[in-house]
C-alpha cells in the first residue's frame, strides 16, 4: 500500500507540473495579445527563453539554493551544480526537481509583460537569468504562502514595477501634459485564450502544491483547493466586469481578463485554509482593487505596464497574502483567532517584497547604467521583431 501511495503521489506531482508548464503558453498568448503585432515574435521568444534558461539554471544551481544543505539559517542552501543526491524527500528527486522548475520560470515571465515592447533582447537574457537563478530560490518559510501569492506573484509583480519604472514608458504613451494615452493590444482573442489556459494551469499550480494525492487528508485537501481556486477566479472576473461597467459605462473584456487572473493570484496563498465563501470574498476584493490599481499606476505614477502585471501579480499577490491572515478558518483574525497569524503574514510579505524591490533596483538600474536597458527609438517605433530577431509573426 505504501508503494501504491507513493506512485499515486508521484503521478499527481508530475501531472500538476505539466499543468503549471502549460501556464507558459498562457502567459505568452496574454502578453502577445495585449501588445502590438510588431513585437509579437519578441514576446514569444522571451517566454521561451524564460523556461529554457530557467530549466538549466535551476538544475545546476537554483535547486541547491532552495533545497540543499542550509548555509544561512534557512535563507539559502548550498548549490550542488547538478548533483541531485542531496535531496532527502520521499518523492523521486527528478520529479520534484521538475515540479519546482516550472514554478521557478514563472516570476521572470511576469516581468517580461510589464517591460514589453521596448527592452533590449540581450539585456532581457541577463535579467531573466538573474531572476530565475536567485529571486525564486532564497526565501525561507516565515509565514503561510501555500502556492505562492507572495513568493511567486508578488515578487514577480514588484520586479515588474521596478523594471517598468527603470525602463520608462513606451514612446507616445503619455502626452506633454501628462495624460495617459491608450495603446491597444493587437489581438484580444489571443489574450482571452491565454487567460483560459492560465485558469486551467492554475489547477496544477495550487492543488499541485499539496504534493500528494493519496490518503484521505490529501484527497480532501486537493479537492478543497480546486474549489477555492475556481471560485476566486470566477469572483475576480465578475467583480472587475461590474466595476468597469459602472466606472466606464461598458464592461471591459481586457480588464475582466485581468480580473480573473487577479482572483487566481489572490487565492494562491490561502487556497488551503480559506472556506469557499472566503475564496469568493478574496476574488471579489482582488477583482475590484485591480481596476483602481491599474489606473493609479498608469495615470498617477506614469509607469507604463502594457499587461498590468504590477497590479495583477504585485498588488493582488500582496492582498491575497494579507487576506489569508484574516480569512483562514483555522487561525484567521476574522474567525476569532487573534491577530498573530495576520501579523506573520504582514511581516512575511513585507520582508519578501522589500528584498525583491532592493534586488530589482540593483538589477535594472545596474543594467541601465552599465549597458543600457532600452532599444533605440527607431527600433521601438518600427518594432522589435525585425530588428531583434530578423522575422515577424505576421507577414
Amino acid at each position: 500500500m505504501n508503494e501504491i501511495s507513493l506512485s499515486l503521489d508521484t503521478v499527481w506531482m508530475l501531472l500538476a507540473a505539466m499543468l503549471v508548464f502549460w501556464m507558459q503558453p498562457g502567459f505568452a498568448l496574454c502578453e502577445a495579445g495585449f501588445t502590438r503585432s510588431k513585437n509579437a515574435a519578441n514576446i514569444l521568444m522571451k517566454n521561451f527563453v524564460d523556461f529554457m534558461f530557467g530549466s538549466l539554471l535551476f538544475f545546476f544551481v537554483g535547486f541547491g539554493l532552495m533545497f540543499g544543505q542550509d548555509i544561512m539559517g534557512g535563507f539559502m542552501g548550498m548549490p550542488h551544480w547538478g548533483d541531485l543526491g542531496f535531496y532527502e524527500g520521499d518523492l523521486p528527486v527528478e520529479g520534484f526537481l521538475i515540479f519546482e522548475t516550472v514554478f521557478c520560470a514563472t516570476s521572470a515571465t511576469i516581468v517580461s509583460g510589464a517591460m514589453a515592447e521596448r527592452t533590449k533582447f540581450s539585456m532581457y537574457l541577463v535579467y531573466s537569468a538573474f531572476i530565475s537563478l536567485f529571486m525564486m530560490t532564497t526565501f525561507g518559510d516565515v509565514f503561510h504562502d501555500f502556492a505562492g501569492s507572495a513568493i511567486v506573484h508578488s515578487v514577480g509583480g514588484v520586479l515588474a514595477f521596478v523594471g517598468a519604472m527603470a525602463l520608462g514608458p513606451r514612446r507616445g504613451k503619455y502626452s506633454k501634459d501628462g495624460r495617459s494615452r491608450a495603446i491597444p493590444g493587437h489581438n484580444l482573442t489571443l489574450a482571452a485564450l491565454g487567460v483560459f489556459i492560465l485558469w486551467m494551469g492554475w489547477f496544477g499550480f495550487n492543488p499541485g502544491s499539496q504534493l500528494a494525492a493519496s490518503g484521505e487528508v490529501n484527497r480532501t485537501a486537493i479537492s478543497h483547493v480546486f474549489l477555492t481556486t475556481n471560485l476566486a477566479a470566477a469572483a475576480g472576473g465578475v467583480a472587475t466586469m461590474f466595476v468597469t461597467w459602472l466606472k466606464y459605462g461598458k464592461p471591459s473584456l481586457s480588464l475582466t481578463l485581468n480580473g480573473i487572473l487577479a482572483g487566481l493570484v489572490g487565492i494562491t496563498a490561502g487556497c488551503d485554509l480559506v472556506s469557499p465563501i472566503g475564496a469568493v470574498a478574496i476574488g471579489l476584493v482582488c477583482g475590484t482593487v485591480l481596476v483602481f490599481a491599474i489606473e493609479f499606476i498608469d495615470h498617477r505614477l506614469h509607469i507604463d505596464d502594457p499587461v498590468g502585471a504590477s497590479s495583477v501579480h504585485g498588488i493582488c499577490g500582496i492582498l491575497g497574502t494579507l487576506l489569508t491572515g484574516l480569512l483562514s478558518t483555522t487561525n484567521g483574525a476574522f474567525y476569532g483567532h487573534g491577530w498573530g497569524f495576520f501579523g506573520a503574514e504582514c511581516f512575511g510579505i513585507l520582508v519578501i517584497d522589500l528584498w525583491a524591490a532592493a534586488c530589482g533596483f540593483a538589477l535594472f538600474y545596474g543594467i541601465k547604467w552599465v549597458h543600457g536597458l532600452r532599444v533605440d527609438a527607431r527600433i521601438e517605433d518600427e518594432g522589435l521583431d525585425i530588428y531583434e530577431h530578423g522575422e515577424a509573426c505576421y507577414n
